[in-house]
């Protein structure tokens, strides 16, 4: 059974693990009927119109003898329509009852969560890695951050009470893809992009056909545990930009706060908290668990995925980035430092 198959998470999930022949029933689970198309991408699988929040999840959960709920149905923002209350009440309450009819349910064996990095918050302190053992320096302001702290320790909360449901919580890096532009890295597409000044956020990102994938991959076969997923390598805001065509504005964090949602218009306006100190201080994740025990392997790397949510965003660069790099190759020249050199 899959939460969320109304949205992008949640519905290409369900498509992937009905395209398994191993695979005896999907059950896909949401409140709003996904559209046609994704309907049609669901293929032989069953959908249910239900509420998480309802105790009544536990028919669908025991008429399907369901042995593994793949949790994707989270919120990163409040829903249109409603405010912060809304929001925590489909995140938090919703987890909490699925959780309780999982821990009643003596069908179920497997139960995978869609969680983020934001978890581990964005500061000066930060290391240069987070290990799925480490938590945040500084608590995340981030609404969504703070709901999966606490859904997080729903799930290990089930796994001490049936230690025999595998359990796992999977650490998504902010996602990117040419469908699913991850909003955070929306404010791209202004052609003059305000930045921290003195900062320059180191970036790990995550390709949206890997989000999807790591989630199937963890209804298959996932160890109980936590583990972040990530594409290899990372990129720093100023390379990102420069990939992008943009032309970087470095301002005090003070006015990236304020002018520079102002000067975004209405993309960075809409900026969570999270999304915010992301920008200023980056993250970045340590994926040994998910190659060694979770045994995924991304297809894209960091900056793959970057590239492919900018030809499918469609940006005009304002200017050539290779013009940049050709006059940084000539200025170097003059100064005797060589040619060939990038920053």
């Amino acid at each position: 059974m899959v939460t969320g198959a109304s949205r992008f998470f949640g519905g290409n999930t369900v498509a992937r693990l009905a395209q398994d022949p191993g695979i005896d029933r999907v059950v896909a689970v949401d409140t709003m009927t996904p559209s046609r198309e994704l309907r049609r991408r669901m293929g032989r699988a069953e959908f249910v119109r239900a509420d998480i929040r309802n105790p009544l999840i536990r028919k669908v959960i025991s008429g399907y003898n369901v042995d593994t709920v793949v949790h994707a149905a989270m919120l990163s923002r409040p829903p249109a329509g409603g405010g912060r209350a809304v929001m925590k009440d489909l995140n938090v309450l919703g987890a909490m009852q699925l959780f309780a009819v999982c821990q009643k349910s003596p069908s179920v064996r497997r139960v995978v969560v869609r969680s983020t990095s934001a978890v581990y918050g964005c500061s000066a302190k930060d290391p240069a890695k987070f290990t799925e053992e480490m938590s945040a320096r500084t608590p995340p302001r981030g609404w969504f951050a703070r709901d999966m702290i606490e859904i997080e320790s729903f799930v290990r909360g089930l796994a001490r009470r049936r230690p025999d449901i595998s359990a796992s919580i999977l650490r998504f890096a902010p996602i990117v893809g040419p469908r699913l532009a991850g909003r955070g890295v929306q404010y791209l597409q202004s052609p003059v992009t305000p930045t921290v000044f003195g900062r320059d956020a180191r970036l790990q990102l995550l390709h949206e056909e890997d989000a999807v994938a790591a989630l199937e991959q963890a209804a298959r076969m996932a160890p109980g545990g936590t583990y972040n997923v990530a594409g290899d390598g990372a990129l720093t805001l100023s390379q990102a930009l420069r990939r992008a065509g943009r032309i970087e504005l470095p301002v005090p964090f003070i006015l990236f706060r304020t002018a520079g949602r102002a000067l975004m218009g209405p993309v960075m306006r809409e900026f969570t908290g999270e999304q915010l100190d992301y920008f200023h201080f980056g993250c970045g994740l340590d994926t040994t668990r998910m190659r060694t025990e979770l045994q995924f392997v991304p297809r894209w790397t960091t900056v793959q995925a970057f590239d492919d949510f900018i030809g499918g965003a469609a940006l005009r660069p304002v200017f050539d980035p290779a013009w940049i790099d050709a006059a940084e190759n000539k200025l170097l020249g003059l100064l005797g430092a060589g040619t060939g050199a990038h920053s």
